[in-house]
């Protein structure tokens, strides 16, 4: 292992799960910043990439999932002013 690696702790990773569709999920912005990236990079990387993952690999929530989640969660500061709403990642 590189002495710069860094092992994020499983209960970061676990308190980051959400439940949509029926599925364990975790948001975009929430994996942005386990890598420390910026979300919109994370998301551009991956959409470049497509093809590299498997189709149920990731999906965008709807306006109807999106309230509902900042409803039940409180409103985050990864979450507010957000253009669009967040991707799920199913893996």
């Amino acid at each position: 292992m590189n002495a710069g690696t860094s092992i994020v702790p499983i209960e970061r990773i676990t308190r980051s799960i959400v439940l949509l569709r029926g599925e364990k999920v975790i948001l975009d912005a929430d994996i942005a910043a386990l890598y420390g990236v910026r979300t919109g990079m994370l998301v551009r990387a991956v959409k470049r990439n497509l093809d590299r993952f498997p189709p149920d690999f990731m999906f965008q929530l709807s306006k109807g999932e999106f309230e509902n989640l900042r409803s039940q969660f409180g409103i985050s500061s990864s979450w507010g002013g957000r253009r669009y709403a967040p991707y799920a990642f199913t893996e």
